[in-house]
């Protein structure tokens, strides 16, 4: 493993930035990933839509009303719906009402870390267009300039039910073959990175995060 010492700086942005933990960054862009022949799709698909595995990040208001799904009221599993603790074996990334500014680069970070295929679901008013927040310094208005989003649940806040709903809706769309926003991402990946940049001032870490 190499050191700290030994790190070839010249591969990363010549920013001024100090980047920590280089060695275990990846340097390669993001690249959209064409469907195979149909027949193996469509069973890919059917497996991904039955087995969703939510990001444990509860980024907003919205992740109240998350916690209620997993219990014997409503009882998400019989959905093929489950959580995770780590971005990495997560395929489900909920950004749950309102984003701050400082909350925005860590939703960015563990969207980049998760593994593909991925979906994003914006929940509640405020991350389709603000809502209450939506003139506020310090909070985003749109999140999909920022990560692509595959479906949309309104509300102030959501019910466990509308969730419900909107789970069932993001199966169909994902047997569908409709639910490309990881190679969305990797298609405009200068422009979500460039928007990206506007907001997050600190930016300390390098442009890629898987």
């Amino acid at each position: 493993m190499k050191n700290k010492d030994s790190m070839n700086d010249q591969e990363l942005p010549n920013d001024g930035l100090t980047y920590p933990d280089t060695e275990y960054y990846c340097k390669t862009r993001p690249v959209p990933v064409a469907p195979q022949f149909e027949a193996m799709e469509k069973i890919r698909n059917w497996a991904r839509a039955n087995s969703l595995s939510v990001q444990a990040f509860g980024t907003g208001c919205g992740a109240v009303e998350l916690r209620p799904l997993m219990t014997a009221r409503y009882d998400a599993y019989r959905f093929g719906v489950m959580t995770s603790p780590t971005p990495r074996q997560s395929c489900v990334f909920i950004i749950g009402g309102y984003a701050s500014v400082k909350t925005l680069k860590r939703i960015v970070v563990s969207y980049e870390q998760m593994q593909n295929p991925k979906f994003v679901v914006a929940l509640g008013s405020c991350t389709v267009n603000g809502g209450m927040y939506w003139d506020s310094y310090n909070t985003i208005n749109r999140i999909d300039y920022y990560i692509p989003v595959d479906l949309y649940i309104s509300g102030c806040m959501p019910r466990p039910e509308a969730l419900l709903a909107g789970f069932v809706k993001l199966k169909e769309l994902i047997k569908a073959g409709k639910c490309e926003g990881a190679n969305t991402y990797a298609e405009n990946f200068d422009w979500y990175k460039a928007n990206q940049k506007k907001i997050i001032k600190d930016w300390n870490m390098p442009d890629y995060n898987w």
